[in-house]
């Protein structure tokens, strides 16, 4: 069985472009990857996001680290195996943004 291509990290000019890219997300500045924190009306409606992320998730074979306090999520995207940004944390981000609500 082929092995799958190894994971690109993101190149400079992609860095470059993230808060354009990705408006709501910053970069950490003890890693390399990107996080957001989302606020929701109650505990409910932030475990409701969660399971819709994690769906993302399994499609996008790329899994966030997160956690949850009460109506607060807040998320980090990495690739652990491209040591650090790649197009799958863009991607995810990406699709995590197209399901807020409105």
């Amino acid at each position: 069985m082929p092995h799958p291509a190894p994971i690109e990290p993101l190149t400079p000019a992609e860095r470059d472009q993230l808060a354009d890219t990705l408006p709501g997300w910053r970069l950490l500045p003890d890693r390399d990857a990107i996080a957001r924190d989302f606020k929701f009306r109650d505990f409910s409606a932030a475990w409701g996001f969660m399971a819709r992320v994690a769906l993302l998730a399994e499609r996008h074979d790329h899994h966030p680290e997160w956690s949850n306090v009460y109506n607060r999520v807040s998320v980090t995207l990495t690739t652990h195996d491209a040591g650090g940004l790649s197009g799958r944390d863009v991607r995810l981000a990406q699709a995590i943004d197209a399901i807020l609500p409105g």
